[in-house]
């Protein structure tokens, strides 16, 4: 099976009721879910090899480098944010608690605890450091200090999907007894329509099994909700999925829509999974237009030691001369004769209540989306 990202899976996990009862003597920090849900990913190795929060170094590396301070590919930094206030007479060295609703999540060692400039984040990250885009707001609003150190998770973050939350040493167990060698991850934050069946079932035609890992967790206004987009999987591995070739799991962490350098750090994860390859689309983890259509391919020939095989796939659409889902490769035909799977037009329909055409999303996926008053994100 694939190594994961630097070649060993993380497990820092101790749920044992001594070190719980040490973690509530320490002193505290509370935190939101988004935080609580990332311990989980770094203590159960989602974010292998991080053991911790960033130091400044590694910090630093990867928003000029899109690398850890050791070289091995990283794009996305894994931070917490603290008002030096907030954290009084804490320093480093010291042990703390990091508290999600009265529930202790995880000890951290405090190793560093250092400032950060905002707009340079925004900038490396996302290439921008305009309001309208989701991310640079999202750390505009964070505190003033970050804290790098490693954490000892004593408590698994809550979850509303029980039934599909995996974490890497099962997905890597799962994957071993149904005896898959080579495996394909799909990472998506929408229900899905016909255009993503045929990606995914398209990457399964080359390897032995699919792993579709919705992304559940904090997303922008205007895209799915996270039960409708796990109630449309549902509904699509029931009347159009073998249940030998293909697997649903969720992976719960927040869209930080920053396009190419996200593509890249969504691969990392799946190959913690234990993935072999991965699914690249168009506009991969992109908002608006900050980014073009394919840079989320283009940045894997930066990262030839990433260690896992990104699969891509351009445009495509529905040829009524073709008779088939196809891309601009394949089908010689005009735009007259094209369907495309326009995201904006789906919500559009269902959000009048409208189920759209066949040839667009599977009418049982659109039945069980249009059950919910609301399915997207206000």
């Amino acid at each position: 099976m694939i190594p994961p990202h630097g070649g060993k899976l993380v497990e820092r996990v101790d749920f044992s009721e001594r070190v719980k009862e040490e973690a509530r003597e320490l002193p505290k920090i509370n935190i939101g879910i988004d935080e609580a849900r990332d311990l989980g990913n770094i203590g159960h190795g989602v974010f292998s090899p991080l053991e911790g929060y960033m130091s400044r170094e590694d910090f630093e590396n990867v928003l000029d480098e899109g690398r850890l301070a050791n070289d091995l590919p990283w794009t996305i930094p894994i931070v917490l944010d603290v008002d030096r206030e907030e954290i009084g007479k804490i320093l480093e060295g010291d042990e703390v608690t990091l508290m999600y609703e009265n529930m202790p999540i995880a000890i951290l060692k405090v190793e560093e605890i250092y400032p950060y400039d905002k707009k340079e984040y925004a900038q490396k990250i996302f290439r921008t450091t305009r309001i309208e885009h989701p991310g640079v707001v999202n750390i505009m609003k964070r505190r003033d200090h970050l804290v790098g150190g490693k954490i000892t998770l004593v408590n698994n973050p809550p979850t509303n999907f029980e039934r599909y939350k995996l974490w890497p040493k099962e997905t890597r167990i799962l994957f071993k007894e149904k005896g898959w060698k080579t495996v394909v991850g799909f990472q998506t934050r929408n229900a899905p329509h016909v255009g993503h069946e045929y990606v995914q079932k398209t990457a399964l035609t080359f390897v032995d099994g699919l792993f579709i890992n919705p992304l559940i967790g904090k997303k922008k206004k205007g895209d799915f909700k996270d039960e409708v987009i796990i109630a449309a999987y549902e509904a699509l591995f029931k009347h159009y999925y073998p249940k030998n070739s293909a697997t649903l799991g969720i992976l719960e962490t927040e869209m930080r829509y920053a396009g190419p350098r996200e593509a890249i750090f969504h691969a990392i994860m799946r190959k913690n999974f234990g993935c072999t390859h991965f699914i690249v689309g168009r506009d991969h983890a992109g908002v608006g237009n900050f980014y073009g259509p394919y840079e989320a391919q283009e940045i894997f020939y930066e990262y030839p030691d990433l260690g896992i095989t990104p699969l891509f796939f351009r445009s495509f659409f529905y040829c009524k001369k073709c008779g088939s889902v196809v891309n601009e490769k394949i089908c010689p035909h005009g735009p007259e004769h094209h369907i495309t799977f326009s995201g904006t037009k789906i919500r559009e329909m269902l959000i009048r209540g409208e189920k759209p055409p066949e040839l667009m999303m599977r009418p049982e996926v659109a039945e069980v989306i249009l059950q919910f008053d609301n399915p997207f994100v206000e």
